[in-house]
């Protein structure tokens, strides 16, 4: 579960400071939740709260990644919570930092599994669930794109994160791989938060939230919500 309470976003800018995110409350239980608004409009700053890459300059985000267990402030407990939320962002080649496929995951297995050994079985193991298993010694720079996200989403779930953060997880793929991605992320057991221009895929969610102008403007039914999102693309621009 996520919670948001009167959680704002403040940077400085040349005038003294800028408001990206307003305060926002909101208390996130459904499995599958997308993100939707325009560029600039506040959403990837609201993803990036769950799991403390940006820190809220007033209120609260809370993560309770287990029913029975304690609130984590993403502040104030931010290496658990980064423990129990993983993060997916748009390019993955900001998150593939090791030399090769098995590398790469067993990287994140280096706290489970200390020993080396123990940790490149099981490196392998996760990359055979993730059909990837006949490239584990290829260089990651030698992947295709859909292989380069596939391969971060199963470095980041070999951690075995309670939620999955996606910002646009879609946005660099060609169709196929996009539509790969997201069977992927929808038929996963962790509680998904997933940000996307893509509507087809934000309708797969329980639940959505379209943020624009640094707030959640709409939040409800996903058809709904991208029809609310389509009225607003369609207004005249702001001045």
């Amino acid at each position: 579960m996520i919670e948001f309470r009167s959680a704002s976003v403040v940077v400085p800018d040349g005038d003294g400071h800028a408001t990206i995110l307003q305060p926002t409350t909101l208390r996130l239980a459904e499995r599958r939740i997308s993100v939707i608004g325009g560029n600039g409009s506040g959403k990837s700053t609201l993803a990036r709260l769950i799991n403390g890459l940006v820190e809220p300059a007033a209120g609260a985000v809370q993560i309770t990644p287990h029913p029975a267990g304690r609130p984590l402030d993403t502040a104030r407990d931010g290496a658990a919570v980064r423990r129990a939320v993983g993060f997916v962002f748009t390019d993955p080649a900001a998150q593939l930092i090791m030399p090769t496929v098995a590398e790469d995951v067993a990287l994140s297995l280096r706290r489970s599994h200390r020993d080396k050994r123990e940790r490149h079985a099981a490196a392998l193991a996760v990359l055979e669930r993730f059909g990837l298993a006949a490239l584990a010694e290829r260089s990651v720079h030698a992947l295709s794109g859909g292989q380069k996200q596939l391969l971060a989403i199963a470095s980041i779930l070999a951690g075995d994160p309670a939620i999955l953060v996606a910002d646009e997880p879609t946005t660099l793929l060609d169709l196929r791989n996009a539509r790969m991605i997201g069977d992927l992320l929808f038929s996963l057991p962790q509680q998904l938060v997933v940000v996307t221009h893509d509507l087809e895929l934000a309708a797969r969610a329980d639940r959505t939230l379209v943020v624009d102008s640094g707030r959640v403007v709409f939040d409800g039914e996903p058809a709904a919500a991208i029809a609310h999102y389509r009225a607003l693309a369609a207004a005249p621009e702001r001045t």
